[in-house]
């Protein structure tokens, strides 16, 4: 299989250059995902996730959204250097980072119903959120927090979930201290009652960041089903 072709480019916002790392499938694109960071920033697991999109056979896009900060890209255990960054964030800036990506889909000929996101910890909760907010082809939570109480200025999760306007899947590990199955479930029947597909995963062996393999809690058997699970609901609502 010929592997895909990755560059990393520079996206105008209105706040400056905003570094992205955009791979490229060897074929024709069935077509385009954005990817979205964890809380760690574009980091090498981001960037092979976004690989992993583009060997499907969709052109990947994935955004830094520290790209106001000059730390970018943080250890798993490095929370001193990154609490401040993190908290610079807001729905401006988020929003204004993600509709620079989807702006890059739309340059490349992918139009709105063959536009995905897929997000990781962080990545995860502007997933919802960006599913909440536009009419997308689809989109995929891995571990999006903030589901009872929304993060950096965001609506919780619960009030994206009744608002959601892009076919979704939540993939949610049931050992994450973070995300209390509960609040999964609560979000499961929010989800429910909305006029677009829904579905979410619960993996009972699962912690918080399960899918990076860069991390103590990856957990091959969860990850393995989860990524399958994407790249089906990917190619069945974009293709």
């Amino acid at each position: 299989m010929t592997e895909p072709r990755a560059e990393t480019i520079e996206l105008f916002t209105p706040d400056g250059p905003m570094r992205t790392y955009l791979s490229h499938p060897a074929g024709d694109p069935i077509g385009g995902v954005v990817v979205v960071q964890e809380a760690f920033g574009l980091t090498g697991h981001i960037e092979r996730v976004a690989d992993a999109v583009a060997a499907a056979g969709f052109v990947a896009v994935a955004p830094s959204l520290y790209h106001r900060s000059e730390d970018q890209v943080f250890g798993y255990d490095d929370y001193e250097r990154l609490g401040p960054v993190i908290m610079r964030l807001t729905p401006e800036t988020i929003t204004m980072d993600i509709d620079a990506a989807l702006g890059e889909l739309t340059r490349l000929g992918h139009g709105a119903s063959s536009q995905g996101i897929i997000g990781f910890c962080l990545g995860g909760s502007v997933t919802l959120a960006t599913a909440a907010r536009l009419e997308l082809g689809a989109a995929v939570t891995f571990y999006g927090g903030g589901i009872s109480e929304g993060r950096f200025g965001m609506e919780s999760g619960l009030t994206s979930g009744a608002q959601l306007r892009t076919p979704w899947l939540g993939l949610y590990g049931d050992l994450d201290a973070h995300i209390p199955s509960d609040e999964v479930e609560q979000l499961r029947t929010v989800v429910s009652a909305t006029a677009v597909p829904t579905e979410i995963i619960r993996y009972a062996q699962a912690d918080h960041g399960f899918h990076c393999d860069d991390r103590a809690s990856f957990h091959q058997a969860s990850s393995s089903d989860a990524w399958g699970r994407t790249i089906e609901f990917l190619t069945a609502n974009l293709a």
